[in-house]
């Protein structure tokens, strides 16, 4: 190093925003030299030709004893005329800047002014970005603050050096303090001229560093990958543009993925233009992309399953069939564009499952279903297994489930069916059919979509039962159906059997909550020992006495499973139910168009020993409104009439109440006990009326 050099001052340029520099006091510890800090709001071009005020001398060479008198005695005087003159430019300049195009902007000033100055960036906190603009700017070294080594004696030393950095060394020093997962200088033919890999990445790479300089893009990448490398290393040298990149590397590790970007450089490395190739593993982050765009379309898929599924019991309110239900759900489905076909089944009075209807685009795979290859083989499909269990049964990767038949299998292939899903249509203990659901999408079926079909399947079934009670509340002529029960496990029968009384079922249904009573009337016991017999039964839940006598009594109690129940639930109207010496008679009325043997079959779900012994079809009386109200009218006598008439004007039955008791009866000149008897016969009448022969309902 020359001893001009020595003495000519370090300019640290730093940050107009900033009120000092972090570099210069250390450096000035570090060195000799004079060290400066000037702002970029100053005039640069002014400051790099500007004089020093005092070259720091001592009268002797700090470099130490000069080899050659005549060179040494030319530089002084150099340094004697500069002095002279005026003028010093300085030994380097040290960019204390995190600003990119600041950077770039003072760097082409610098080397156009001062071609010889060693500059050094030293932003605070580094980046691939000011990395690559201090390289593609010329730098002579880029040292970032914060790092593990100390950033001045990097500096200094970068300053010191008598032998400047070479244009191959540059890129190599660069790339060392700022460095990715990978960094590479690669040639324009996609020959690796230098390369660095982090000590923590390098155990996952098959080759070497130092193997892998001097290959090629297309000795370490498939044929088909090396193009595509090679073409983005091509594009950055046409455009003189940075360029990015993703590609596939086989590691230990498995396939990983790395982003690249290709920095063309502006001087030839060993005769040659080159890129400064620095890549980064993103297979990290590219997984949780995945894993957000598959929850993201999850989200989607369940929003529109929904939306589907709102829709569609918006429709089945208003259906006035169940074969007009079972169309339309199909059908809707379908347009939904979620779903390439969608079918229902139902049992049969044998007890298997039949095709009823179906849609979409999945001809063929319908066509086998609808001609019995569902059902055909001796294994238990998904469709038979819902119906069987109630539970929903799905069935991914079709194409490669050994369990479907082949015939189904080729229909897959295909029409592209490769999901399916089997939801039982339900109504409490009820079993309609199975609805079954095709998708074109692997694992279409998550367990929030499960969720939504779940409650597709129970919507269905409760809208089945609501219309089979619609037709026959509303049939001219319906069928009745006697049963023979001959002994059951259930309350009733014990109790008769062992008392030898006689049990009448009053009425039975079921609350919002999906709690079932029935009020049972026991003719020739008392209600303390049917209460005893109640709490010590399995079959009871809860037992509450409502009326106690002598020979008889009333009670409410709520049975683990029913009979009644699982009647109700298809469609049954409970006409009459008595158990009498551990034997039962039950009458129901159904409509024309029920299925009497799946009826039957439920029925014996409950109780084994049941026996259908006979089927009447039945005309029922037409009753206008009128004649309902004058029969009503009738029932009341005239103190139980206006006392109904003077609760129900003066606001008795409001909630708030307007009137009392005490007043309807001060209005009447009656005891209000004497207007509670009539005022609760009266009502007694009229819903006597309303549930006119102990009927049942839900």
């Amino acid at each position: 190093m020359t001893t001009g050099d020595c003495q000519r001052p370090i300019v640290v340029v730093i940050d107009a925003r900033s009120e000092r520099s972090r570099l210069r006091p250390r450096l000035e510890q570090a060195t000799d030299r004079a060290v400066r800090a000037v702002s970029t709001a100053d005039d640069i071009g002014s400051i790099l030709e500007s004089s020093v005020d005092e070259p720091e001398t001592d009268g002797g060479n700090d470099s130490g004893p000069a080899t050659d008198d005549e060179s040494t005695a030319t530089e002084q005087a150099a340094l004697t005329s500069a002095d002279e003159a005026g003028v010093s430019p300085p030994g380097a300049v040290v960019l204390e800047l995190d600003c990119p195009g600041e950077i770039q902007t003072l760097l082409q000033r610098v080397h156009a002014e001062t071609p010889d100055v060693p500059t050094i960036v030293a932003p605070q906190d580094g980046s691939e970005r000011l990395a690559t603009v201090a390289l593609r700017a010329g730098a002579t070294d880029y040292v970032p603050s914060e790092r593990d080594e100390d950033p001045i004696d990097r500096i200094v030393s970068t300053i010191g050096s008598r032998d400047r950095v070479t244009t191959d060394e540059r890129p190599h020093r660069i790339l060392a303090n700022e460095l990715p997962d990978e960094a590479f200088v690669i040639g324009e033919d996609g020959t690796y001229l230098e390369a660095k890999v982090r000590s923590e990445s390098a155990e996952l790479y098959r080759t070497s560093v130092d193997e892998l300089r001097g290959s090629r893009l297309d000795d370490a990448f498939p044929d088909e990958v090396a193009a595509e490398l090679q073409d983005c290393l091509d594009r950055a040298l046409r455009t003189d543009e940075v360029q990015s990149v993703e590609y596939d590397a086989e590691t230990t590790d498995g396939r990983r993925r790395f982003e690249a970007r290709v920095v063309p450089i502006d001087e030839r490395i060993r005769g040659r233009r080159a890129v400064v190739w620095l890549a980064r593993d993103i297979t990290e982050r590219v997984e949780r992309e995945r894993r957000l765009r598959s929850r993201q379309d999850q989200l989607e898929t369940l929003n529109r399953i929904n939306a589907v599924v709102r829709q569609v019991i918006e429709t089945l309110v208003e259906a006035p069939a169940r074969d007009a239900i079972e169309r339309e759900v199909c059908t809707q489905l379908v347009d939904s564009e979620l779903y390439c076909g969608s079918w229902i089944a139902e049992r049969t009075g044998e007890g298997r499952l039949t095709y009823r209807t179906g849609t979409g685009e999945a001809d063929t795979y319908l066509d086998r279903v609808s001609d019995g290859i569902e059902y055909a083989t001796g294994r238990e499909r998904p469709v038979a297994r819902a119906a069987r269990t109630g539970e929903i049964q799905t069935t991914n990767h079709i194409l490669d489930d050994e369990t479907t038949p082949e015939p189904l299998r080729e229909a897959a292939r295909k029409d592209d069916v490769r999901s399916a899903i089997a939801v039982p249509i339900t109504h409490e203990d009820a079993t309609y059919g199975v609805l079954t659901v095709l998708a074109s999408r692997d694992d279409a079926f998550s367990e929030r979509e499960r969720a939504g079909f779940r409650l597709l399947g129970e919507t269905i079934g409760f809208t089945i039962m609501a219309v089979k009670n619609r037709q026959l509340l509303f049939a001219d002529t319906v069928v009745e159906l006697e049963f023979r029960i001959d002994g059951g496990d259930t309350f009733s029968f014990d109790l008769s059997e062992e008392y030898g009384c006689t049990c009448s079922l009053e009425w039975a249904g079921t609350t919002a909550g999906g709690r079932t009573f029935q009020y049972v009337t026991i003719e020739g016991l008392d209600g303390e020992t049917v209460r005893d017999e109640a709490d010590a039964h399995d079959s009871v839940e809860e037992c509450r006495l409502i009326h106690d006598g002598e020979d008889q009594c009333t009670v409410e109690i709520r049975l683990a499973k029913s009979g009644v129940r699982t009647l109700v639930n298809h469609g049954a109207t409970i006409c009459d139910v008595v158990v009498e010496n551990g034997v039962g008679r039950c009458l129901v009325e159904v409509s024309q168009d029920a299925d009497i043997r799946e009826i039957a079959d439920a029925l014996t779900v409950v109780y084994a020993n049941t026996e259908l012994v006979a089927r009447r079809e039945v005309d029922r009386p037409v009753r206008t409104a009128a004649e309902r109200r004058d029969r009503i009218l009738d029932e009341l006598t005239d103190r139980q009439l206006t006392t109904l008439r003077l609760a129900y004007y003066g606001g008795f039955f409001d909630w708030p109440r307007e009137s009392t008791g005490e007043d309807i009866a001060e209005a009447m000149d009656i005891s209000p006990p004497t207007m509670h008897q009539h005022l609760r016969k009266g009502l007694k009448s009229i819903l006597s009326e309303f549930f006119e022969g102990g009927s049942s309902t839900e």
